[in-house]
């Protein structure tokens, strides 16, 4: 499997339903356990090996910016001659091998041109893209030869919701019928986890949503299929969302944790 393939967070949005949080950091910065959302999203990811990230930064994006400019110095112990300001490593504990591609893809923009801002540098191959707050423990080894089996633009990693999301109509792997939002109560929903092949990138046109016209038109055109995962998905997006993933962390034996 070519572990090449670059992995987009989409990382910009403002988090409002979460806003006693949000008010004061980007939502893939708020805590479960300690860390943010985003690094428990990308180790899930470097446990298969996929260790390239570009982050499409907005929202407060700057906090994020510094979260990885002093990731190296604040993750091992370290002694600083005050004197002098020399700086040396105490522990040599290795970090994570992620190389992390840190974009402002602005403030306002909407899923669909964060993706486009980011098409000069994703677009060469297949990449995978995921939200900044949501985890999952998606086999993403299996996920892949999935979407190369199926040899379709995009495949959707389709996940069991609360009752309050949309749903997806499926013709076999095939979606027949894209709706983000519904008051359909159907089974499936779109969890993220995407794998995308460039020519997807086609189909947004402008500053618009990717959940609403680009993946109606590929559902449309025959090149949206789901990758249809029964074991957990959990998006972050109230309060008590956060409580929930807190708690399954503080048991010992978070259901995402794969590393």
């Amino acid at each position: 499997m070519n572990k090449d393939i670059p992995v987009v967070i989409l990382c910009g949005g403002m988090g409002t339903r979460l806003a006693e949080q949000t008010e004061i950091r980007p939502k893939p910065l708020v805590e479960i356990g300690g860390r943010p959302i985003l690094w428990h999203i990308m180790k899930h990811y470097s446990r298969y090996g996929f260790n390239e990230f570009f982050l499409a930064l907005g929202y407060k994006g700057e906090q994020i910016k510094r979260y990885f400019y002093e990731f190296h110095s604040l993750n091992r112990d370290f002694t600083v001659s005050v004197r002098d300001g020399r700086f040396q490593m105490i522990n040599d504990n290795e970090l994570d091998p992620w190389q992390v591609h840190l974009i402002d893809t602005g403030q306002a923009s909407l899923t669909g041109k964060r993706m486009k801002i980011l098409e000069p540098f994703i677009s060469k191959g297949t990449f995978m893209m995921t939200y900044g707050d949501g985890v999952s423990n998606v086999d993403i080894s299996k996920l892949l030869d999935f979407h190369y089996a199926q040899k379709g633009l995009v495949t959707l990693t389709a996940v069991r919701p609360p009752a309050r999301f949309g749903a997806l109509q499926f013709d076999g792997h095939q979606i027949r019928h894209f709706k983000e939002k519904s008051t359909l109560h159907e089974a499936w929903i779109n969890g993220g986890f995407f794998v995308i092949e460039p020519g997807a990138l086609d189909y947004i046109d402008g500053d618009v949503m990717w959940e609403h016209a680009p993946m109606e038109r590929l559902a449309v055109d025959g090149h949206l299929c789901a990758y249809q995962h029964e074991g957990f998905w959990q998006c972050m997006d109230t309060t008590r969302d956060l409580r929930y993933l807190d708690s399954l962390w503080e048991s010992g034996n978070p259901p995402w944790k794969s590393w």
